[in-house]
């Protein structure tokens, strides 16, 4: 029995680590780490910091596409328009970043050899990363919002029952937490562009910045995991 626990354990590990986002997730974490160890000082952190940065490039090429399949994709019916557009607008900023950390990639590597392009493209690939972070912290306050109101509607009607038997409310219950940690998460990935953009370069240092990206990614490798099976019911 406990074979087949060590099997199953094991099965679940390769299906996680076969998709190429939690690969890239987890170097992210790599690469914070060890932005926060170095604090920007020259050494072995920082040339791991370098050097996984460049790595995840390559898994994130084409990525470009996925956001942009979402931009002409159809929003869920009775999503309320300021949502709509803000969702629209991050998934054309992601899509845009992603497009043009290609171009700094390409850079990176020497293939493109205009450097102040190539570094004027960065800068502007990582306002458009901290765009698509803005509108996704807004979008998941609103949805939150609208969560929040239907979960108190549903309270009412369930007052004389124990509304945590109920699975329209465990459900929404379960989809707050899971919006709660986006929203923290993006939240954070907006300081994160901050210190990479060094637009307040005393308040948030490589260090503080190596933290928040080390944080986040972990919060990208857990939203990542496979969902638990539900137990068969009699």
């Amino acid at each position: 029995m406990s074979l087949d626990a060590a099997r199953a354990e094991l099965a679940l590990a390769v299906l996680y680590l076969n998709k190429a986002e939690a690969r890239d997730k987890i170097c992210r974490a790599i690469q914070y780490g060890s932005k926060f160890l170095s604090n920007g000082e020259p050494g072995t952190a920082q040339n791991v910091d370098k050097s996984t940065s460049l790595a995840r490039k390559v898994f994130r090429l084409f990525k470009f596409i996925n956001d942009l399949h979402g931009l002409i994709s159809p929003t869920a019916p009775g999503t309320p328009l300021p949502l709509i557009l803000l969702g629209k607008s991050k998934n054309a900023l992601l899509s845009t970043f992603l497009f043009l950390d290609q171009i700094v990639w390409l850079g990176r590597t020497g293939i493109y050899k205009n450097k102040e392009r190539h570094e004027l493209i960065g800068r502007i690939s990582l306002f458009c990363w901290m765009g698509s972070s803005i509108c996704t912290t807004l979008v998941e306050i609103g949805e939150l919002a609208m969560l929040s109101a239907s979960m108190k509607k549903l309270e009412k009607e369930l007052k004389n029952t124990d509304k945590y038997k109920n699975e329209q409310y465990r459900s929404k219950l379960q989809k707050s937490n899971e919006r709660s940690l986006a929203l923290i998460k993006a939240g954070m990935d907006i300081v994160v562009a901050v210190g990479l953009l060094q637009l307040a370069p005393k308040k948030v240092t490589p260090r503080v910045t190596g933290a928040f990206g080390f944080v986040t990614s972990l919060i990208s490798c857990y939203q990542l995991l496979p969902a638990p099976a539900k137990a068969k019911t009699s």
